[in-house]
């Protein structure tokens, strides 16, 4: 090799690894899904159990609205900037290359896709208390 050249396999250095910076967003959706399954299945077996005599249901569908509302939020704000990392540049598909790009357009497509399932599930959550309580 000559001095200065540096090898087409190796990452330059100085360059940032961006898999880091993006490693999490691909479970913040689903968990953020999961912390809405139980507060909502949670709270209603408790609703149901111990105060379901005494207050309406006018209360429960505010607890379930207070919960489902900001897990919507922040499942689309992530959604939103997976879909801008993944479509940031211009991927090439199918991903042949070892490259911190490429990771990152990577990740940002799965965390995309796991965010429109998480959403779907959440909705579908909702959905149970709609047409159950009849709202």
């Amino acid at each position: 090799m000559m001095p200065g050249v540096e090898s087409p396999t190796k990452h330059a250095e100085s360059k940032p690894k961006t898999i880091r910076d993006h490693l999490w967003w691909i479970v913040i959706s689903p968990c953020t899904w999961a912390i809405h399954f139980l507060a909502c299945y949670i709270t209603v077996a408790i609703w149901y159990e111990k105060l379901a005599e005494t207050h309406d249901l006018k209360t429960l569908w505010t607890l379930i609205s207070l919960y489902s509302v900001p897990a919507i939020l922040v499942i689309v704000l992530v959604a939103g900037m997976s879909y801008q990392n993944f479509r940031r540049g211009d991927p090439p598909i199918p991903y042949d290359f070892d490259d911190p790009d490429e990771r990152t357009h990577f990740l940002g497509f799965t965390a995309f896709l796991l965010s429109l399932l998480s959403l779907i599930a959440t909705l579908y959550t909702v959905l149970v208390f709609v047409m159950v309580g009849g709202h």
